[in-house]
Order: C-alpha cells, then sequence, then structure tokens
C-alpha cells in the first residue's frame, strides 16, 4: 500500500531557493510546505546579505555625493557621517520589510504553506517542526534543504566581542568608526570595504593571497583595486592574520603574520562562509556535509538519500542569489518528472557591487589562455562614451572576448556604473551563440551605457584583421 504524506514537498529555508523552488513546486499543483527558522522569511539574502549591503552601497553612494565628486568641478562632502548612520538602518529595514510581505504574498498566490520554526530530519520522508507552538512532526514525499550558509568563525577571531563583525551582523553598528580593519579581500570583504570607505572611514583590507580577486579577468581586477586605492581603501595583499585582541587603550589590535599590528575601532571578518547544515540531524538520512558544511548534491541537485535534494548556499559553489533559484526551480522539476527546467543555464554571471561595480561572464584572457583558445579582446572606455562623461565616470570600461576562429562573443566584463546591469546584454548574445557582429549590427540608443558594446566590438574586429599572437 503506498504510502500517504501530508506535503508532496517541504522546504527548509525561505531564501531565494526555498521561494523559488517552493513556488515552482506549487505552480505545478503540488502541496508546498515551507519551514522558516526566522521570523521572517528571505533568509541572509534579505534580511544580512544581498539586499541589505547593496541599500548600504546605494545609501552611501547618495549620502556621500560619491557620483557627483570633481563632476563640474562640484564636490560633495558628508559633513556628519554619523548622522548618516540611523538613515542608512532605517533605509535598510524599509527594503528588508517590503522584500518580506512580498515573498509571504508570493506564497500564498501560489497556494504554499509558510511556518516558522526551525526544521530537522527524523528520517528521510519525516521532519520535525519546533515552533512558538510547540513541536510537531510532518511527513513529505520530498523534502528540499535550502538552509544557506553562515559566515565562517574562526577561532582567532572573537566574533563575540561587541566590536568584531561578521558579515552577517556589521550592519547593526550604531556609529561609524574612524578606522576599519577588514580581514579578507573576497567579494563581501571588498564591498563593504568600498562602502565604509564612500561614507569618509578609513579602511584596511587584508587578503591572505596575492592576487586580488583571482576568479576576475586580471586587467579588470587591476582596475577595481586601483579604483579602491583612489577611493581610500589601503589595501594588503599576500599578509595572513594572526590574533585579534583587544589593547590597554580599548582599541582592536590585529596581529599579521608578518610582524605588523593594525590599530582599529571596528573590524569586520569576512573570510568566508559555511553551509547551514549544523542542526539538520543529516545522521538520520544518511547524508554527510563536507568540511565547509556543503550538503554534497548530483547534477539534479539530489543528495545521497533519493528523496531529498539541496539548493542553494548549503551545497556551495558559486553561492549566488541568482544561482540559487534556478538551482531549487531546476531540482524540483527532477524531483517531480517536471518536463520544464532541467538544468541551470550555463553563463552564469558575477555581479560583484563595490565602487565601481563589477560584473563579467564567461572566459577571461586568463582562462582562455589556459584552455589554448584562441582569442582578440575588444574594449570601450566609459571616459570616450557621451553618457559616462555626463555621469561622471571616467573609470568605467566594456571589454569583450571573442573566439578567434568563429567571432563568437566567449566573455564578458564590465567595471563602472551599472555593470551589473549592463553585462546582461552580452550575456543574452553569448547564451543565443550571438557572433560580435550583433553588436556592430545592433542601434543603441544615445547617448547610453549599452553603447559601449558597439565600440568594444569595433575594437575587438580590429583586433580579429591583425595577425594572431604567436
Amino acid at each position: 500500500m503506498e504510502r500517504r504524506f501530508d506535503y508532496d514537498l517541504v522546504v527548509l529555508g525561505c531564501g531565494p531557493a526555498g521561494e523559488r523552488g517552493a513556488a515552482q513546486a506549487a505552480y505545478f499543483g503540488h502541496r508546498v510546505l515551507v519551514v522558516e527558522a526566522a521570523p521572517e522569511p528571505g533568509g541572509a539574502a534579505v534580511h544580512t546579505g544581498t539586499l541589505p549591503s547593496k541599500t548600504l552601497r546605494e545609501t552611501a553612494i547618495y549620502l556621500s555625493g560619491y557620483r557627483q565628486r570633481e563632476l563640474y568641478g562640484v564636490s560633495v562632502q558628508l559633513e556628519d557621517a554619523h548622522a548618516a548612520v540611523p538613515r542608512l538602518i532605517a533605509r535598510k529595514d524599509a527594503i528588508a520589510a517590503h522584500e518580506s510581505l512580498r515573498i509571504r504574498a508570493n506564497l500564498a498566490k501560489h497556494g504554499v504553506e509558510l511556518v516558522q520554526g526551525a526544521g530537522r530530519f527524523v528520517d528521510a520522508h519525516t521532519v520535525q517542526i519546533a515552533g512558538a507552538e510547540g513541536v510537531r512532526e510532518v511527513s513529505a514525499r520530498f523534502v528540499l534543504v535550502a538552509t544557506g550558509s553562515v559566515p565562517r568563525s574562526p577561532p582567532e577571531v572573537p566574533i563575540s566581542e561587541p566590536d568584531v563583525h561578521d558579515s552577517d551582523e556589521v550592519l547593526s553598528l550604531e556609529r561609524l568608526p574612524e578606522r576599519l580593519v577588514v580581514l579578507g579581500a573576497g567579494v563581501i570583504g571588498c564591498e563593504y570595504a568600498c562602502m565604509f570607505a564612500a561614507l569618509g572611514v578609513k579602511v584596511v583590507l587584508v587578503e591572505a593571497k596575492t592576487q586580488f580577486l583571482p576568479f576576475l579577468d586580471f586587467e579588470i581586477g587591476r582596475r577595481l583595486e586601483a579604483s579602491m586605492a583612489k577611493l581610500g581603501v589601503e589595501i594588503k595583499k599576500g599578509h595572513r592574520w594572526g590574533s585579534v585582541r583587544r589593547g590597554p587603550d580599548g582599541r582592536l589590535r590585529c596581529e599579521l603574520a608578518s610582524g605588523e599590528m593594525l590599530e582599529c575601532e571596528q573590524l569586520l571578518f569576512a573570510a568566508g562562509r559555511i553551509g547551514r547544515s549544523a542542526g539538520l540531524n543529516l545522521d538520520a538520512i544518511g547524508v554527510r556535509p563536507d568540511e565547509r558544511g556543503g550538503i554534497p548534491v548530483d547534477g539534479s541537485y539530489r543528495t545521497s538519500a533519493p528523496n531529498v535534494y539541496a539548493a542553494g548556499d548549503v551545497i556551495g559553489f558559486p553561492a549566488l542569489a541568482s544561482v540559487s533559484m534556478e538551482q531549487a526551480r531546476v531540482a524540483v522539476c527532477h524531483m517531480f518528472g517536471i518536463d520544464y527546467k532541467q538544468a541551470v543555464g550555463d553563463t552564469l554571471p558575477y555581479g560583484i557591487y563595490t565602487i565601481p561595480e563589477v560584473s563579467c561572464v564567461g572566459e577571461t584572457e586568463e582562462s582562455c589562455r589556459a584552455r589554448t583558445i584562441d582569442y582578440v579582446v575588444g574594449r570601450a572606455m566609459y571616459a570616450d562614451n557621451a553618457r559616462g562623461l555626463i555621469q561622471g565616470d571616467l573609470e568605467g570600461m566594456t571589454k569583450l572576448v571573442v573566439h578567434r576562429g568563429t567571432r563568437r562573443v566567449i566573455g564578458v566584463h564590465v567595471i563602472g556604473e551599472r555593470a551589473s546591469e549592463l553585462v546582461h546584454i552580452g550575456q543574452a548574445v553569448m547564451h543565443l551563440g550571438g557572433r560580435l557582429d550583433a553588436f556592430i549590427e545592433m542601434v543603441f540608443n544615445y547617448p547610453t551605457l549599452a553603447e559601449s558594446y558597439k565600440y568594444a566590438a569595433y575594437d575587438a574586429l580590429g583586433a580579429l584583421n591583425q595577425e594572431p599572437r604567436s
């Protein structure tokens, strides 16, 4: 006799992956329950990470007059940075509240039940939920784990100290520090370093690696590094950190492996996140997370327990909200045999919300050389673009990587204003297998930053007419 379940799908976690996975299943007529441990849905993306940090970025740029600096000889300065903090927090909280309401409305529209509580496995088909109304158990045909990630907390960095922060709670600052040390120059560390520097904080960014954001095209990474230095961020590459402790004067002291001592009022540890898998009782279903808390999955996002799937940050790389949503949709289609989304797209864009923005998709010059791909590049500078001049962005650049033999666009890299929006134009051409000629044939609005694609294409066309590099 076939077992009857309370739900077709129970989703653990209501961040980007959990919400989209639940809605996808409900759209195709399945009974879905979402279990979220936090009081409000949205996960780190809404409450502590993606949206709050981007809200801080836009607010910092606006309040500091960053976009107006040196434009027409006008320099706008933030007179009282501390007075800006309540406005930053208020704006962040307003965005989070609005997004939480949107998520609730979306789930309700699809007929998805949302319950607040901590979920853990009893067995592969049973989830125990501990909430405000007590403990109960529910059964499900399938379970999707979408619990996200948490900041890594090494023993040498005392996160419990009042002035030592991780990336999930750094926005709880009540006052802007005079000096901030950021440990870890990954995406999160670089983003926060730029935001605080724009508000007048003296920022020291420490990175153990010698190359700056090594997954970026090297030229783009160098331009970003130079822009951040111009913004006032002091970057220390190739420096490992040791202990963090409080000195007799009350200031924090971070000792580097070189022996150098960095003093600051506040410290942000932003060197990595781990999967939020602890507490799920994965042993009960025979699933063993890796050393960073990540849950191993196959190509359909199924774990070693056949009816349990996982998606989003809890499975590790690439840990992007945009990709997490698609992973969950694909997982749901596989678990229910829905002939719809069967794989996540192979052109995954990265958006880095530093100042200036950086966004990229596809091959870099370095990856082309490593894979012996014969390529050319084309560049268009914002300084030569009418809209770039109007906006005062003289450092931006659109860069195309083009396969020499086929003229296909295989990489797009943008640094500057609206980079994370502009990259999708190039991504669309790449996704459709388009060639360099597409940009040359297109008519772009004038003046726009998007027009930089045409001139980057002309530049690449010129490179194609030259002799191949030996």
